[in-house]
């Protein structure tokens, strides 16, 4: 149970400085493929791509460290 609590912390802190300082590196909300439409009444934003390429490195890490 430690060495899970520790992973997890590990792993909460590296998302914490991804959300703080990954913006720099990492344009996830802003890439090609997102879908943003605006109108005169306001305007809706659907991160496709970036919900895609999330998924696909969530999976690549719980598949990685559940084995």
């Amino acid at each position: 149970m430690g060495k899970f609590l520790i992973s997890a912390g590990v792993l909460l802190v590296i998302a914490g400085l991804l959300v703080e300082f990954g913006g720099i590196f990492l344009p996830l909300g802003h890439l090609p493929g997102d879908i943003h439409i605006t109108s005169e009444h306001g305007s809706i934003y659907f991160p496709v791509v970036t919900c895609v390429i999330i998924s696909v490195i969530l999976s690549a890490l719980l598949n990685f460290f559940s084995r």
